[in-house]
């Protein structure tokens, strides 16, 4: 496998990425967009990374880690527009060097946000959309949610605490999203400390993922 680890110049700080492939001719790209504090080399991220890379499609891993001085003191709405400009920046450069005739974007938590913008991207327009744990309170993500003709497959657990009933149950008017709300999940799709249970949760959300990313 062929693994390239590098960074770009964000909006305030560096902001690694990597892209890996397993193939010489993929079928696509798959980019994700982590949480915060959840990182590529969660559950919920990396059994998929891996699922990618075994259908022959390479995965860029965009890694943001937002931890430094220079933007602990940044507003809800300055964090926004950093995420957003660097999320596009790093896509803009791997797609400067390759072309990919097929995408599916994948994002946990916050990285819903940087998702919701990049689904309005020309190129994007065909893409496949993996929703872990979307931000519902915010108006960028649930409406993109609503509104995007993208297939996409969403999951949230009802005890998430950016699970709203109203807003999920509304998202059901859009025909081209999968919706699966997980009883008793937390916001990391885990059973509070019952660790077999969690472990059964898993199996079952990656079972779908799996036969979802195998519709292409």
């Amino acid at each position: 496998m062929n693994v390239t680890s590098t960074s770009i110049k964000g909006m305030k700080v560096q902001v690694p990425y990597r892209l890996l492939s397993n193939s010489d001719n993929p079928k696509g790209l798959a980019i994700f967009f982590p949480g915060m504090g959840y990182t590529v080399m969660g559950p919920l991220l990396h059994y998929p990374t891996g699922m990618f890379l075994n259908e022959e499609w390479d995965v860029m891993q965009i890694n943001y880690e937002y931890n430094s001085e220079e933007v602990k003191d940044l507003t809800d709405q300055e964090f926004d527009e950093m995420l957003l400009s660097d999320s596009k920046k790093v896509i803009d450069t791997v797609l400067e060097s390759s072309t990919y005739g097929s995408h599916f974007l994948v994002a946990k938590s916050i990285g819903t946000i940087p998702m919701s913008a990049e689904l309005q991207r020309p190129a994007f327009k065909d893409a496949r959309a993996i929703w872990l744990t979307p931000l519902l309170n915010e108006q960028a993500v649930h409406g993109s949610m609503m509104n995007s003709r993208q297939k996409a497959i969403c999951f949230i657990g009802d005890r998430d605490h950016h699970y709203i009933q109203e807003r999920f149950n509304e998202l059901n008017k859009n025909q081209d999203l999968q919706l699966h709300l997980i009883p008793g999940a937390n916001h990391s799709l885990e059973q509070d400390f019952r660790v077999l249970e969690s472990i059964d949760t898993h199996r079952t959300i990656m079972n779908l993922i799996e036969s979802f990313i195998k519709k292409t």
